[in-house]
């Protein structure tokens, strides 16, 4: 056998060693779309675009006000709801950690009735929920480490024929460490006083946006649920390409399937406030909106190395942000029309930034220095996004 006849035998062995290795799918069928369930926990998430799966949560969401106290966020004797929308950023997510630390501080920051997240946004959202301790804790985190101590990148062999870059295994232990018993704990109280804290992911398979009650999930209190709430905050921030997927076990129509999920910043730039709030509106309540973008709201020029790392990574950083500046004017008209106090937080134009890698230990100390340092002098909220002229202005 000639040399160029053994190389091809040769990868074809490869080919087909490789493809038995493969992840066998029993994706959900269509027509079953948004009626799985996730195996023993059937009321911990919704999609979005399902009207019978979305109507649950409007009725968790409404059950929610029957555990509030009646002194709850009233301000001027009227119920005025503050609601906390925080979108990914990566390692941008500094500055928006050291904004809420700065912020909750200064004594002003109040206790948000509603908070969202997906990408990186998630992990803040859940710290944000549950207290100053985890967010010390995530703070401490955002601003020790650095690529090498995240993601680690796969071999050619893995990235060529695998699912992803890199793999994940060194993020997963960052989360386990933080998302332990006890916060399921806090967070589980904070879900009886009727508060909300609503996650999002990708289902790739369905190319639809799916909303996890982490307080319902959290509320339940078993190793199962702990495990869950790990698995979806890890789903929430796999980007395709860069991470893996994360495959989530489901039972519909009798039968078991698995789901892909992934970032939910794939199909949308913000956690869409009006989703959650649709249909409970005629309370009589009022919603004051925060909206915090950990990203820059105008574009920022830099030299993108020449390799595939690097042109993915400056992709995925360029499409989250058009997404997120598209999704944060939608909010706002509609913030317009619903008459909701709307204020919006975003990194300064004046901070240029220096990031040298995806996760930059230096650059992530002087965003969230940045951020804290702005929160502590009183942060003017944006009432609008950039480029738009408020009447009377």
């Amino acid at each position: 056998m000639g040399k160029k006849a053994l190389y091809k035998l040769l990868i074809i062995t490869c080919f087909l060693a490789l493809s038995g290795c493969a992840h066998v799918r029993y994706a959900v069928p269509e027509n079953l779309v948004g009626k799985a369930i996730v195996i023993g926990m059937p009321d911990i998430r919704y999609y979005v675009d399902k009207p019978d799966s979305f109507s649950m949560m409007r009725k968790s969401l409404v059950d929610s006000f029957k555990d509030e106290s009646k002194s709850d966020y009233l301000v001027g004797g009227i119920k005025t709801y503050p609601v906390l929308i925080i979108g990914g950023g990566v390692s941008n997510s500094a500055y928006g950690i050291g904004l809420l630390k700065g912020w909750l501080e200064k004594g002003s920051r109040p206790v948000f009735k509603i908070v969202t997240g997906y990408s990186s946004g998630s992990i803040v959202a859940v710290a944000t929920f549950s207290g100053n301790d985890y967010e010390n804790r995530l703070a401490e985190l955002f601003t020790s480490i650095s690529t090498k101590d995240v993601v680690r990148q796969k071999s050619l062999f893995g990235i060529l024929f695998g699912d992803s870059i890199n793999t994940s295994s060194l993020f997963a232990k960052k989360i386990n460490d933080i998302m332990d018993e006890n916060l399921m704990a806090k967070i589980a109280q904070e879900h009886k006083k009727g508060r909300r804290l609503y996650v999002g992911t990708t289902d790739l398979d369905a190319q639809g946006f799916v909303i996890w009650d982490m307080g319902a999930l959290a509320s339940k209190g078993s190793p199962d649920s702990v495990k869950m709430f790990r698995k979806i905050i890890l789903a929430s921030c796999s980007f395709p390409v860069m991470l893996p997927p994360v495959y989530f076990q489901v039972e519909a129509g009798g039968r078991r399937y698995d789901e892909m999920h992934a970032d939910g910043g794939v199909v949308g730039g913000i956690f869409y406030v009006d989703q959650l709030i649709e249909g409970v509106e005629s309370r009589g309540f009022k919603t004051r909106l925060y909206v915090l973008n950990c990203c820059y709201m105008s574009p920022h020029s830099k030299q993108v190395e020449d390799n595939l790392t690097a042109i993915i990574s400056r992709t995925i950083e360029t499409n989250g942000s058009a997404k997120m500046s598209g999704d944060t004017y939608r909010i706002y008209a509609l913030a317009k029309e619903k008459k909701w106090d709307y204020n919006l937080a975003y990194i300064p134009e004046d901070f240029t930034p220096k990031q040298k890698e995806m996760f930059d230990k230096q650059e992530m100390q002087r965003l969230f220095k940045r951020g804290y340092d702005d929160a502590a002098v009183g942060y003017k909220w944006h009432k609008a996004p950039p480029g738009l002229v408020l009447e009377g202005k």
